[in-house]
């Protein structure tokens, strides 16, 4: 297939494109290498995909996805079969106070590239969302049968938004449309901002790391092998045209968790950090962050029911993994 990812010097989008290109799909990568993070991980990211053996199955594009002219012009050039969108501004926290941002790349750049989507005709659309869609959610584990009207950040809005929005594409202009759901992806060439990350930099270099709600949350974890698994699988699966019991809205249109299906107390997480740096980490305790939640737990039934897949990689493995990783890269 020729495949679009979207947000390919990314962390999830590098490991996908990698994936694809080893199964030898032709992939685009886009990528507008914002400064959220250390943007020479990005450029690592790019240049491991550009030294690949099979490097002539991938191309790269610097482009942003709220430049509308800018995406129609990589959609006319191009006749993807598939478009798997995993950019965004990310961040929980940061979306408090950078909202415009949020905006102009979760919505506006989403609702360019569906309609790309929509010009070009695409067999099958595929998006990020986040486990973040479910806020305060008490009912777990949680599943995409359950409400989720009421988010607690605005990066939770922006992906609740993004769903409704892919459903109105996939109702009004039939066009296959899947949205992931992801819960705590990590694993190695990840994410500097994110917990696992920062735990692992600062108790090796003897800082103390601060623990958010006192350490009385638990998070789905999910090691990005696993992730990247389910969505190539995913890609491959085209939704059919359905309705549910309570809307005569017929579309192509499907939702899935991808989660480990096992949450992880923040005290397991830490301390499977601690064993693979082999050093105690000096803990600060904090209150609960605006934005946060205490606990998510992804309901997977559907995930197993249509792909015959299960993420099951243990957080101790998985950080194992990253912590090698981080040793060598830093």
């Amino acid at each position: 297939m020729k495949v679009l990812v979207t947000g390919a010097a990314g962390f999830i989008g590098f490991h996908l494109s990698k994936a694809l290109i080893e199964r030898g799909d032709d992939v685009v990568g886009v990528d507008n290498l914002n400064d959220y993070y250390d943007v020479q991980l990005k450029h690592d990211r790019l240049a491991i995909l550009a030294g690949h053996e099979k490097v002539q199955n991938f191309r790269f594009i610097k482009l942003a996805l709220q430049d509308r002219d800018g995406v129609n012009d990589l959609f006319k050039d191009n006749n993807f079969d598939v478009v798997v969108n995993l950019a965004a501004q990310a961040g929980v926290r940061y979306s408090i106070d950078n909202p415009q941002t949020y905006v102009d790349s979760n919505l506006v750049g989403f609702v360019n590239i569906l309609e790309g989507c929509r010009n070009t005709k695409v067999k099958h659309f595929v998006y990020a969302s986040s486990s973040s869609v479910y806020g305060m959610n008490t009912k777990q584990p949680f599943s995409i049968d359950d409400r989720v009207d009421f988010p607690i950040s605005l990066y939770a809005a922006t992906k609740k938004s993004n769903e409704l929005i892919a459903h109105s594409y996939s109702h009004l202009y039939n066009i296959p449309t899947t949205g992931l759901r992801f819960f705590t992806v990590y694993g190695p060439m990840g994410r500097p901002d994110m917990a696992y990350y920062k735990f692992t930099k600062a108790i090796l270099e003897g800082k103390a790391i601060n623990v958010y709600n006192n350490g009385e949350m638990e998070r789905d974890f999910t090691y990005i092998d696993d992730i990247i698994e389910g969505i190539v699988r995913i890609t491959d699966k085209v939704p059919a045209c359905t309705n549910s019991d309570i809307t005569k809205a017929k579309a192509p249109y499907k939702l899935y968790n991808i989660g480990n299906n096992k949450p992880v107390t923040l005290r397991r997480f830490i301390t499977a950090i601690e064993n693979e740096c082999g050093v105690k980490a000096n803990e600060t305790l904090m209150p609960m962050q605006a934005g946060d939640v205490p606990s998510t737990f992804a309901n997977v039934d559907d995930l197993i029911d249509s792909i015959n897949f299960k993420p099951d990689t243990s957080i101790e493995e998985g950080i194992k993994n990253f912590v090698r990783w981080y040793k060598k890269y830093v």
